[in-house]
């Protein structure tokens, strides 16, 4: 009998492969019920999630009549309207619009930018225990530097930062009704001002990919006004929400393993081999959007029928066993590494290189200032919030001496808020 995984348990993303192997052993795609999509065929081998994620024609994001996948009939027509970016859209529309980003992004030399972003890296890191000892490095530190990377690279003021930190904070805690009304309010407000931003460079320019977007739009980009803000509404959460938890996942595991963590300290060099392997293994990002199948078909071996709809589990396919010696390990030196965090196929991750650099200078930055940073509870402890599809850290407690680890009155209030 097929297992009814709850993904959205804490045992669930405390130990992914323990979960993922149960899922293996019933076959490469099985049928299963996912939080908010309802009944659904899921991927668990490398091979077929590559399959679906290739064969565009068969697996795509949206229905026959052109309503995306993974929208519901129940859900508010402001949902529907930001899910309409390019993530959703199969050819020939996603080529039209990644080809203006593309664009943009081929404006903006995102290598040139390592220095800015590890000095960002430095000065979050210095400021880590400001406010005071234990601190959360999820909200002080893996959430703030993505949002201020991406915030700089689309050209949006520094001084908003604190409204795009309430923002990625009420699209990560999707755990009850509550949550998904706040989660509406934040995404209004958050619509409202791109496209303030927006008419802004329309009218004055400015610096940034959001006027460059402006600037491929007026020499004949063809996207219309609502598909460029649901664009930059992409960029900025895409480009900052998953590699808050990419950052905070490798510095637990880094903290729980010492001597993984000396190794890298050993030599920096090393730190994007590392990274990649972080990415193999906390596989940030679990689970790809649902796509609806156009025809009958076997995938691996298992017959889907027309109007099924499939998700393939990233985290599945970077612990195949048939790609990976070990995959259940955490091995830093691991060559090759063909993981599929960043997808495969027209929907390959834009930011990818922008990712691993923030990653890379992340782990530097923090572990270069404060080198015997430590976990200030045990790791046992630790919690990830329940929302279905991305791996995420709720809070992560640090201090800047492992040897002086207490669970101080702080450490128990800063867990329980």
């Amino acid at each position: 009998m097929t297992p009814r995984l709850d993904f959205t348990s804490e045992a669930f993303f405390r130990d992914p492969p323990k979960a993922i192997a149960a899922l293996r052993a019933q076959g490469p795609v099985v049928a299963t019920r996912f939080p908010l999509v309802g009944d659904v065929w899921i991927t668990t081998t490398h091979d077929a999630t590559a399959q679906v994620l290739k064969d565009g024609a068969t697996f795509t994001l949206r229905k026959e009549g052109g309503e995306v996948a993974s929208i519901r009939w129940w859900m508010p027509k402001l949902v529907t309207a930001v899910a309409n970016n390019m993530l959703t859209m199969d050819e020939p529309d996603h080529t039209r619009l990644r080809s203006i980003v593309d664009e943009a992004f081929r404006r903006r030399a995102i290598v040139a930018m390592e220095p800015r972003i590890r000095a960002l890296a430095d000065d979050l890191a210095e400021k880590l225990f400001v406010s005071g000892s234990p601190a959360d490095l999820v909200e002080r530190y893996a959430r703030i530097l993505p949002l201020s990377v991406i915030s700089e690279l689309l050209g949006l003021p520094m001084a908003d930062r604190p409204r795009f930190i309430a923002w990625a904070n009420a699209m990560s805690s999707l755990t009850n009704v509550f949550s998904v009304i706040r989660l509406l309010f934040a995404l209004r407000k958050m619509r409202r001002y791109l496209e303030g931003q927006l008419q802004i460079a329309r009218e004055q320019g400015g610096e940034g990919l959001i006027a460059e977007l402006v600037q491929v739009e007026r020499e004949g980009g063809q996207i219309t006004p609502d598909e460029m803000v649901a664009m930059v509404f992409l960029l900025l959460a895409a480009g900052s929400e998953t590699t808050t938890h990419l950052i905070s996942g490798s510095v637990y595991e880094l903290l729980k393993n010492p001597g993984l963590r000396d190794w890298l300290e050993e030599d920096w060099s090393r730190a994007s081999l590392a990274v990649e392997e972080f990415l193999r293994f906390v596989s940030p990002v679990q689970f790809s959007k649902p796509r609806y199948v156009r025809r009958d078909v076997e995938l691996d071996g298992v017959r889907l029928k027309k109007g099924d709809r499939v998700m393939v589990m990233l985290a599945a396919a970077n612990m195949d066993p048939a790609v990976h010696d070990q995959p259940d390990s955490l091995d830093l030196e691991r060559k090759p590494n063909r993981h599929m965090s960043f997808g495969t196929g027209i929907h390959f991750c834009l930011g990818h290189q922008l990712a691993r650099i923030e990653a890379t200078c992340a782990l530097q930055g923090l572990l270069t200032r404060w080198p015997r940073l430590g976990l200030a509870v045990d790791a046992s402890q630790i919690r990830w919030r329940k929302r279905p599809g991305i791996r995420m850290i709720a809070k992560l407690p640090v201090i800047a001496d492992a040897g002086e680890r207490r669970q101080s009155g702080e450490t128990e209030q800063l867990l329980a808020s």
